[in-house]
């Protein structure tokens, strides 16, 4: 049996998700476990779903992904799919799926600093989330950190800035007017 291990990946409660699986060769049997207990299984004719995966779990025969609707809490946990191909080899895949609370409603903070605004947009979460700034007039800025520097030259009256943080597929947003900061 030839196995990849343990690769940790991140879901959002209430999100769908999809293990990414890569195994490169049309699988002739499929069984998707989590914690040791089997959750999907295929052999060549039909799927069948075991637990709580039955209403909520989709298996893709041609490429062993295994996607899971609406995620829970109780999703989290050691997940494992075992294939076996055309040959009759078998292999393994492992992943450690951690089902996280969406990020919070971030907050926005203004500080003037000379020449420039120094805008800081933060919220609740235990990972990286990806941070998108708006302002009217201003192309979007796409940044990984929650700072962004604006000249008071390009500040107008009705100037708002609006911050986007993002993670998977939940994103949340807050505005600030410009008129604040001064």
């Amino acid at each position: 049996i030839a196995g990849i291990c343990c690769q940790d990946l991140f879901g959002i409660v209430g999100e769908n998700f999809t293990f990414p699986v890569n195994i490169g060769k049309i699988p002739e049997e499929i069984i998707w476990t989590k914690n040791k207990d089997k959750v999907a299984e295929w052999e060549g004719e039909n799927t069948t779903y075991f637990a709580s995966f039955r209403n909520r779990g989709f298996l893709n025969e041609e490429n062993g992904c295994l996607t899971i609707f609406n995620l829970q809490n109780s999703d989290t946990g050691v997940y494992v799919l075992e294939y076996l191909g055309t040959q009759k080899e078998s292999s393994l895949l492992t992943f450690t799926l951690t089902v996280l609370p969406p990020p919070s409603k971030p907050e926005i903070s203004c500080n003037d600093s000379g020449d420039t605004f120094a805008l800081e947009c933060t919220a609740d979460f235990p990972r990286p989330l990806h941070y998108t700034w708006k302002l009217n007039g201003i192309p979007p800025i796409i940044r990984h950190i929650p700072e962004v520097f604006i000249p008071k030259k390009d500040v107008g009256a009705s100037t708002k800035a609006v911050c986007f943080v993002k993670f998977s597929q939940t994103e949340k947003s807050s505005e600030i007017s410009l008129t604040q900061c001064l």
